[in-house]
């Protein structure tokens, strides 16, 4: 199975979006540095846009291993040793910069004399929020123990149905999908029904956005854009700008119902615990055949490109390890107005130089030792 990583296999046009995503989370993060305390309605819209960063994550990641899984179905390499070797790929590709980070967050820890959260050893096996709320520690790892199950429970469904028929094909990966889908659905239904009032001391974000149980179909919505994009791939080009015009339409009139109503999970908890975050993964999944057939540009390639390929690196560092160790030495509120924009320009310099380093050091020299393993050692 050829890598999706390297340079010559990168479409530009999924580069454009996993840049947009990041570029989003560190909006998002900007304010949360420099006003932490804000109500003002411009910095909760601009803090909303980290929100939707990790939902394209999802959907673009989703999209991505979902191709990957078409592709061994394919070609027929559906077996459990197969499948294990899908897994030692995107372990190799995932979990060491995630444990080394990890690392360095239990590190700060005992620097700053911070308290070490309760039941640490959950983190190094992607449980910290499986079923409930996560710990106030590596805040930014919910999304990865999302993905991490995300990519076990498809294959494992795919030799589940492989025991009752003779050959997987494209309908076996559909039905694996919208078994998922439908499965979480019915889980967030029961959330729903057995908790119609979140309790003050907690948040609707806490309890479900970032819970693994109520989130895998986030990604799985990706999985169908892989499914109709491989199989139909004609009228995924054909109608690319009419899916892209309703994927906005409907992501924005969403979003318009919510600000002009005053929509909140405390008041309109059936909305969002079942319907609304569905509807944004179904509304951004709908702009990917556009992104998906864009072509490199001459100008702005090399500077996408590089910004999609550090973006993991951006992703694990930028709030843990460079925005909270910034606010261990800064009290932000006492500082004038252009100081704060110094601090805002030293986090993203900090962010993208540690960033840099992370990957050219050491993720991505583990990218081409992965790259490099002998298809007869992996099948």
């Amino acid at each position: 199975m050829k890598s999706i990583t390297t340079y010559k296999q990168r479409v530009f046009g999924l580069d454009v979006v996993r840049a947009i995503a990041i570029l989003l989370i560190l909006c998002s993060h900007s304010t949360i540095l420099l006003f932490p305390e804000s109500s003002s309605t411009i910095v909760k819209t601009i803090q909303f846009f980290g929100t939707i960063g990790v939902d394209i994550f999802f959907v673009l990641s989703g999209f991505l291993i979902g191709t990957i899984l078409i592709r061994h179905i394919q070609n027929q390499q559906t077996s459990l040793k197969q499948f294990i070797s899908f897994w030692i790929r995107r372990w190799l590709r995932t979990l060491p910069n995630y444990y080394l980070v990890l690392i360095v967050n239990i590190g700060l820890l005992y620097i700053f004399n911070s308290e070490i959260p309760k039941q640490i050893y959950k983190f190094f096996f992607f449980l910290q929020n499986f079923s409930s709320q996560q710990p106030d520690f590596f805040t930014e790892s919910w999304s990865l123990t999302i993905e991490e199950f995300a990519y076990i429970i498809g294959p494992v469904i795919l030799l589940a149905l492989g025991l009752f028929f003779k050959k997987l094909n494209k309908w076996s990966f559909l039905i694996m999908t919208c078994l998922v889908i439908v499965c979480i659905t019915i889980h967030r239904f029961i959330f729903d029904v057995h908790l119609t009032k979140i309790p003050e001391h907690l948040s609707w974000s806490k309890i479900l956005r970032k819970v693994v149980i109520y989130r895998i179909d986030s990604i799985y919505y990706g999985f169908l854009g892989a499914f109709f994009a491989f199989y139909f791939t004609k009228s995924w080009k054909q109608l690319k700008w009419l899916s892209f015009g309703f994927g906005v339409f409907l992501f924005v009139i969403i979003h318009l119902n919510i600000f002009s109503n005053q929509l909140n999970p405390d008041h309109f908890s059936t909305f969002f615990n079942i319907y609304y975050l569905p509807l944004v993964s179904i509304s951004i999944l709908l702009t990917f055949p556009v992104f998906s057939n864009w072509k490199k540009h001459v100008l702005l390639t090399p500077l996408i490109t590089k910004i999609s390929l550090w973006s993991y690196s951006i992703y694990l560092i930028n709030y843990s390890i460079v925005l909270l160790t910034i606010r261990q030495f800064i009290d932000i509120d006492q500082v004038s107005l252009i100081a704060k924009f110094s601090i805002l320009v030293l986090y993203w310099i900090l962010t993208f130089a540690f960033s840099y380093l992370l990957f050219t050091f050491f993720e991505y020299p583990l990218i081409k030792f992965r790259n490099s393993i002998n298809n007869k050692y992996l099948y």
